[in-house]
Protein backbone atom coordinates (compact mmCIF):
# COMPACT_ATOMS: atom_id res chain seq x y z
CA UNK A 1 0.00 0.00 0.00
CA UNK A 2 1.50 3.61 -0.86
CA UNK A 3 1.77 5.63 2.59
CA UNK A 4 1.31 9.00 0.41
CA UNK A 5 -1.39 9.57 2.69
CA UNK A 6 -0.81 13.89 2.08
CA UNK A 7 -2.84 12.60 -1.73
CA UNK A 8 -6.10 13.70 -0.08
CA UNK A 9 -6.81 16.59 -2.80
CA UNK A 10 -6.67 18.19 -5.99
CA UNK A 11 -4.32 20.72 -5.20
CA UNK A 12 -4.56 22.05 -9.04
CA UNK A 13 -5.86 21.44 -12.37
CA UNK A 14 -4.01 21.98 -15.51
CA UNK A 15 -5.61 21.25 -18.86
CA UNK A 16 -2.79 21.30 -21.65
CA UNK A 17 -4.25 23.16 -24.83
CA UNK A 18 -2.73 24.18 -28.07
CA UNK A 19 -3.42 27.69 -27.94
CA UNK A 20 -2.74 28.94 -24.24
CA UNK A 21 -3.83 32.82 -25.01
CA UNK A 22 -6.86 31.71 -26.67
CA UNK A 23 -7.92 29.22 -23.92
CA UNK A 24 -7.28 31.84 -21.67
CA UNK A 25 -9.78 34.11 -23.46
CA UNK A 26 -12.55 31.44 -23.22
CA UNK A 27 -12.12 30.50 -19.53
CA UNK A 28 -12.00 33.85 -18.51
CA UNK A 29 -15.34 34.51 -20.65
CA UNK A 30 -16.98 31.44 -19.62
CA UNK A 31 -16.28 33.26 -15.79
CA UNK A 32 -13.89 30.52 -14.15
CA UNK A 33 -11.39 32.64 -13.24
CA UNK A 34 -8.18 31.15 -11.54
CA UNK A 35 -10.31 27.87 -11.24
CA UNK A 36 -8.06 25.83 -14.16
CA UNK A 37 -4.43 26.52 -15.22
CA UNK A 38 -3.61 26.03 -18.39
CA UNK A 39 -0.23 24.90 -20.33
CA UNK A 40 0.85 24.30 -24.16
CA UNK A 41 0.77 20.60 -25.04
CA UNK A 42 0.80 19.21 -28.72
CA UNK A 43 0.05 15.60 -27.44
CA UNK A 44 -2.06 14.19 -29.91
CA UNK A 45 -5.40 13.15 -28.85
CA UNK A 46 -8.43 12.27 -30.52
CA UNK A 47 -12.16 11.62 -29.52
CA UNK A 48 -13.52 11.48 -26.25
CA UNK A 49 -10.78 12.21 -23.68
CA UNK A 50 -12.19 10.03 -20.67
CA UNK A 51 -13.18 12.62 -18.38
CA UNK A 52 -15.75 15.51 -17.89
CA UNK A 53 -15.49 18.23 -15.70
CA UNK A 54 -18.76 19.47 -13.90
CA UNK A 55 -20.18 22.84 -12.48
CA UNK A 56 -22.73 22.43 -9.72
CA UNK A 57 -24.71 25.55 -9.55
CA UNK A 58 -28.00 26.57 -7.49
CA UNK A 59 -30.50 26.85 -9.44
CA UNK A 60 -31.82 26.56 -13.53
CA UNK A 61 -30.72 30.31 -13.91
CA UNK A 62 -26.88 29.72 -13.40
CA UNK A 63 -26.99 26.51 -15.63
CA UNK A 64 -28.72 28.87 -18.51
CA UNK A 65 -25.70 31.89 -17.83
CA UNK A 66 -23.24 29.56 -17.42
CA UNK A 67 -23.92 27.77 -20.75
CA UNK A 68 -24.95 31.05 -22.48
CA UNK A 69 -21.38 32.25 -21.70
CA UNK A 70 -19.70 29.10 -22.97
CA UNK A 71 -21.46 29.47 -26.32
CA UNK A 72 -20.77 32.70 -26.51
CA UNK A 73 -17.11 32.74 -26.17
CA UNK A 74 -16.66 29.45 -28.60
CA UNK A 75 -18.01 26.51 -26.92
CA UNK A 76 -19.84 23.91 -28.61
CA UNK A 77 -23.27 22.39 -27.17
CA UNK A 78 -23.39 18.85 -27.07
CA UNK A 79 -26.55 18.93 -24.69
CA UNK A 80 -28.87 21.51 -24.57
CA UNK A 81 -29.65 23.35 -20.78
CA UNK A 82 -32.95 21.23 -19.98
CA UNK A 83 -34.76 19.66 -17.32
CA UNK A 84 -33.87 15.56 -16.05
CA UNK A 85 -35.00 13.10 -13.84
CA UNK A 86 -32.33 14.81 -11.40
CA UNK A 87 -32.44 18.10 -12.04
CA UNK A 88 -31.48 20.50 -14.81
CA UNK A 89 -28.46 20.80 -16.69
CA UNK A 90 -26.35 20.94 -20.48
CA UNK A 91 -22.95 20.14 -21.67
CA UNK A 92 -20.64 21.80 -23.58
CA UNK A 93 -17.23 21.11 -25.45
CA UNK A 94 -14.82 23.85 -24.72
CA UNK A 95 -12.74 25.25 -28.31
CA UNK A 96 -9.42 23.18 -26.45
CA UNK A 97 -11.84 20.32 -26.20
CA UNK A 98 -12.23 19.94 -22.58
CA UNK A 99 -15.94 18.51 -21.99
CA UNK A 100 -17.75 20.74 -19.52
CA UNK A 101 -21.71 19.71 -17.90
CA UNK A 102 -23.78 22.50 -15.97
CA UNK A 103 -26.39 21.10 -13.62
CA UNK A 104 -28.06 21.47 -10.52
CA UNK A 105 -30.80 19.54 -8.42
CA UNK A 106 -32.98 22.23 -8.56
CA UNK A 107 -35.97 22.36 -11.08
CA UNK A 108 -36.71 25.79 -10.36
CA UNK A 109 -34.92 29.25 -10.18
CA UNK A 110 -35.31 31.17 -6.50
CA UNK A 111 -34.09 34.20 -7.79
CA UNK A 112 -31.72 35.92 -10.68
CA UNK A 113 -28.48 34.14 -11.31
CA UNK A 114 -25.72 35.02 -9.33
CA UNK A 115 -22.81 32.84 -11.37
CA UNK A 116 -21.76 30.98 -8.33
CA UNK A 117 -20.15 27.77 -8.10
CA UNK A 118 -20.99 25.48 -5.28
CA UNK A 119 -18.80 22.64 -6.45
CA UNK A 120 -16.38 21.82 -9.36
CA UNK A 121 -15.82 17.63 -9.88
CA UNK A 122 -13.55 15.75 -11.90
CA UNK A 123 -15.40 12.75 -13.63
CA UNK A 124 -13.10 10.13 -14.79
CA UNK A 125 -14.08 7.74 -17.20
CA UNK A 126 -12.55 4.40 -16.13
CA UNK A 127 -12.09 1.00 -17.52
CA UNK A 128 -12.73 -0.49 -14.17
CA UNK A 129 -14.31 1.71 -11.52
CA UNK A 130 -13.67 -1.12 -8.63
CA UNK A 131 -9.90 -1.23 -10.09
CA UNK A 132 -9.70 2.60 -9.76
CA UNK A 133 -11.78 3.07 -6.74
CA UNK A 134 -9.25 0.87 -4.89
CA UNK A 135 -5.66 2.34 -6.84
CA UNK A 136 -7.12 5.55 -5.26
CA UNK A 137 -7.62 4.16 -1.72
CA UNK A 138 -4.37 2.76 -2.20
CA UNK A 139 -2.91 6.64 -2.40
CA UNK A 140 -4.49 7.66 0.53
CA UNK A 141 -7.79 9.12 -0.61
CA UNK A 142 -10.87 8.49 1.56
CA UNK A 143 -14.06 7.17 -0.49
CA UNK A 144 -16.65 9.60 0.53
CA UNK A 145 -19.59 7.68 -1.56
CA UNK A 146 -19.95 4.53 -3.52
CA UNK A 147 -22.25 2.72 -5.38
CA UNK A 148 -20.50 -0.31 -6.19
CA UNK A 149 -18.94 -0.63 -9.75
CA UNK A 150 -20.89 2.30 -10.99
CA UNK A 151 -20.07 5.34 -9.31
CA UNK A 152 -17.26 6.62 -6.43
CA UNK A 153 -16.71 10.23 -5.13
CA UNK A 154 -13.84 10.96 -2.95
CA UNK A 155 -13.37 13.24 -0.16
CA UNK A 156 -11.10 16.13 -0.78
CA UNK A 157 -10.36 18.81 1.96
CA UNK A 158 -11.82 22.16 1.74
CA UNK A 159 -9.11 23.87 0.15
CA UNK A 160 -9.05 21.72 -2.80
CA UNK A 161 -10.77 23.63 -5.91
CA UNK A 162 -11.99 20.73 -7.56
CA UNK A 163 -13.75 17.18 -6.38
CA UNK A 164 -12.75 13.83 -7.79
CA UNK A 165 -14.98 10.94 -8.99
CA UNK A 166 -14.96 7.91 -10.84
CA UNK A 167 -17.68 6.87 -13.73
CA UNK A 168 -17.55 3.75 -16.24
CA UNK A 169 -16.20 5.03 -19.02
CA UNK A 170 -19.24 4.05 -21.61
CA UNK A 171 -21.48 5.52 -18.89
CA UNK A 172 -20.00 8.86 -19.10
CA UNK A 173 -19.42 9.11 -22.74
CA UNK A 174 -23.17 8.78 -22.92
CA UNK A 175 -23.89 11.23 -19.95
CA UNK A 176 -21.93 13.74 -22.33
CA UNK A 177 -23.72 13.20 -25.22
CA UNK A 178 -20.26 11.65 -27.24
CA UNK A 179 -18.80 8.61 -28.93
CA UNK A 180 -16.67 6.01 -26.37
CA UNK A 181 -13.87 6.00 -28.37
CA UNK A 182 -10.98 7.79 -27.71
CA UNK A 183 -6.70 7.90 -28.43
CA UNK A 184 -4.12 10.10 -27.20
CA UNK A 185 -3.55 11.98 -24.04
CA UNK A 186 -6.35 12.63 -21.82
CA UNK A 187 -4.54 16.43 -22.15
CA UNK A 188 -5.28 17.06 -18.41
CA UNK A 189 -3.00 16.96 -15.06
CA UNK A 190 -3.59 16.52 -11.54
CA UNK A 191 -1.50 18.58 -9.04
CA UNK A 192 -0.83 17.36 -5.66
CA UNK A 193 1.36 17.39 -2.40
CA UNK A 194 1.54 13.50 -1.91
CA UNK A 195 3.64 13.12 -5.26
CA UNK A 196 3.72 11.96 -8.90
CA UNK A 197 1.75 8.73 -9.85
CA UNK A 198 -0.39 7.88 -12.94
CA UNK A 199 -3.56 6.29 -12.26
CA UNK A 200 -5.09 2.84 -14.47
CA UNK A 201 -6.94 4.90 -17.02
CA UNK A 202 -3.35 7.10 -17.59
CA UNK A 203 -4.38 10.09 -15.84
CA UNK A 204 -1.47 11.93 -14.40
CA UNK A 205 -0.81 13.33 -10.86
CA UNK A 206 2.08 15.28 -10.56
CA UNK A 207 3.82 17.98 -7.73
CA UNK A 208 1.71 20.89 -7.81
Amino acid sequence: MNSTTSTTSIESLTLEVTDVAAAERFYSAFGLGSRVRLRASEEPTTGFRGFSLSLTVSQPADVRSFVDAAIEAGATVLKPASKSFWGYGGVVQAPDGAIWKIATSAKKDTGPATRKIDEMVLLIGAADVAESRQFYVDQGLRVAKSFGRKYVEFATADSSPVKLALYGRRALAKDVGVPVDGTGSHRIALGTTGGAFTDPDGFAWEEA
